[in-house]
């Protein structure tokens, strides 16, 4: 592309989706095992902006050694004519897609959350400034979003800056997502998709609702009509409702058509408020995952930034990796932080009354939107470490999920062990299976056992 020629690698969409391991890695920014990371778009004046201008904070990338985890923050400020503040998420979410186009460079997941690794490869062909990465981001905002007139890009690799500027972000995310809350979807006659995340997930379509964020939590609903108002042609778009199916369960005409049209036929229906059934798919950039617990017949959640085992012996990396992809996988489903702060959250299901273990940071952020009579019966890491503790916690606390215990009773629950064959995946870890499960899921994930017990009801 004639826009790059003097950038010493690649720049394309061919590279989009490329994955870069850890043996292959010269430096890595971000990342789980690094706390400071943001990237963060603010909307200014045309003179407030210095067109072209790019700063390093910081280490530059041939002053990083080799192997190193960086704390890292990427700052763009914009302006133009048609910029506001309204647009801000759009443009940062597309840092994503626009840092994917580099040979060798890598980008993941949103906000907080970023992951970016460098390839040795690349850095040996020349790439070992932020200067180079800072031109290509600059020329593809502009080009691929002309309303941006002046732009102006900060990388920051200072532990120190990196760490108050993560906190101001978090506070700018906070604001932003409180002004989408209070808007029913009901009231709206349009829903918005995003299918930005199909270079790593190609049967994925993200369904924006007033009550239902994008999975990355970057994008409202406010901002999906923005998006697609300004950039009309770009991967986020408006969604007609059409008729509604089901009310309850989240199921509209236009979406199904949609998903079934952006998916090529891969997704049929989609179910909007439920993790069973037709459930949401998820990309990979998800903030995180709500996973069914079958010995207790109830839901964890897990974030991203959770450093520990979850509940039922797993991190979050290996959760992730039974829900990503654009599949539809029962009981895993990819989640953003301010859909649970969403009346719909999961309604189908129980919502909060289902839930019974999450990790205590992601319970303190959204504390005020769990319904008081329920939030003590949840437990944390603090609270229940493996699947017997939460037994016991849940048992203590009368947690709701009781009661389904115990509408099932003892006689008729069968005992039998189903073997796997070794070509089969499956999505639970080998661990028994408790009374009240109605269904074993066998299917689009990896293997953890050859053979099952399980206990279910008779007939």
């Amino acid at each position: 592309m004639a826009m790059f020629k003097d950038i010493p690698v690649d720049v394309g969409v061919i590279y989009e989706g490329e994955r870069i391991r850890k043996d292959d890695m010269y430096v890595e920014f971000g990342g789980p095992k690094v706390d400071a990371k943001f990237e963060l778009v603010r909307a200014k004046g045309l003179d407030e902006v210095e067109d072209g201008k790019i700063t390093v904070v910081g280490p530059d990338l041939k002053d990083i050694k080799e192997g190193s985890r960086v704390p890292f923050g990427i700052y763009i400020e914009v302006a133009g004519e048609q910029v506001e503040e309204g647009l801000e998420g759009v443009i940062e979410r597309r840092i994503h897609e626009y840092c994917n186009y580099i040979e060798g460079f890598m980008h993941l997941n949103q906000r907080y959350d970023i992951w970016l690794r460098l390839s040795k490869k690349s850095f040996e062909k020349g790439l070992n400034s932020f200067n180079y990465i800072g031109k290509v981001l600059q020329r593809l905002f502009k080009s691929e979003l002309p309303f941006i007139e002046e732009i102006q890009i900060t990388f920051i690799t200072d532990p120190k800056k990196a760490q108050e500027m993560y906190e101001e972000a978090m506070k700018v995310y906070e604001d932003r997502d409180a002004k989408a809350r209070g808007l029913k979807d009901e009231a709206v006659d349009a829903f918005y998709g995003c299918t930005l995340c199909q270079s790593f997930a190609p049967t994925h379509c993200c369904v924006i609702t007033p009550q239902r964020y994008s999975n990355c939590g970057a994008i409202s609903w406010f901002d999906g009509g923005a998006s697609a108002r300004v950039d009309p042609k770009g991967p986020v778009f408006k969604i007609e409702k059409g008729e509604c199916l089901d009310p309850f369960k989240g199921e509209y005409t236009g979406v199904n058509e949609t998903v079934k049209e952006k998916t090529l036929g891969a997704i049929n229906r989609v179910h909007l408020y439920t993790a069973f059934g037709y459930p949401h798919t998820s990309c990979g950039c998800f903030e995180a995952t709500a996973f069914y617990i079958p010995e207790v017949d109830g839901l964890g959640i897990v974030h991203r930034g959770f450093k520990g085992v979850t509940v039922n012996g797993l991190p979050f990396s290996t959760m992730a990796d039974s829900t990503a992809g654009g599949r539809q996988v029962d009981g895993f489903h990819g989640l953003s932080i301010e859909y649970m702060r969403s009346p719909k959250f999961l309604q189908v299901d129980g919502g909060w009354n289902r839930v019974v273990w999450m990790p205590a940071s992601v319970k303190e952020r959204v504390q005020d939107f769990i319904p008081k009579e329920v939030s003590d019966k949840i437990a944390t890491e603090n609270d229940a470490k493996t699947i017997d503790e939460l037994k016991v916690f849940l048992e203590q606390k009368g947690h709701p999920v009781v009661e389904r215990w115990e509408a099932i009773p003892a006689e008729a629950v069968v005992k039998e062990e189903v073997k796997v064959p070794a070509e089969v995946p499956i999505t639970l870890p080998s661990v028994p299976i408790a009374a009240g499960v109605f269904k074993i899921i066998l299917k689009d994930a990896k293997i953890h056992a050859k053979k099952v017990i399980i206990r279910r009801v008779k007939g």
